[in-house]
C-alpha cells in the first residue's frame, strides 16, 4: 500500500490506534433508529466507527466532513486497508 502525507503520523512507532467507539455498530445509524449498513470504518484520529459510502447514510464520509479527520480504516474481518478522504485513495 502507498502512504500519503495524512498517514505519516500513523507510521510513527509511538502512535497508538484509538480504540473504536463501538466496533460492531454504526453509532450514527443507531442514533437514527436504523440498523442497516454495508460495512464499518474507523476514524484513525478519534476512533469513531461509522458506515461506509455503500451504506444509505454514508456516516464515515459525513464524519470526515464534520471533523476533517482525514483517514478511516476498514474494520471488516480480514481487511486492513485505509482510506484517505483528503487524497481520495487507499493508503
Amino acid at each position: 500500500m502507498m502512504s500519503c502525507a495524512h498517514t505519516t503520523a500513523y507510521e510513527n512507532s509511538s502512535w497508538v490506534e484509538p480504540p473504536p467507539d463501538k466496533a460492531d455498530d454504526c453509532e450514527d445509524c443507531v442514533a437514527l433508529g436504523e440498523n442497516v449498513w454495508a460495512h464499518l470504518r474507523k476514524c484513525l484520529t478519534c476512533g469513531h466507527v461509522a458506515c461506509c459510502d455503500s451504506s444509505p447514510h454514508r456516516h464515515a464520509a459525513a464524519h470526515h466532513k464534520a471533523t476533517l479527520h482525514p483517514v478511516m480504516r476498514s474494520i471488516e474481518p480480514g481487511e486492513q486497508w485505509r482510506w484517505c478522504y483528503e487524497d481520495k485513495r487507499i493508503v
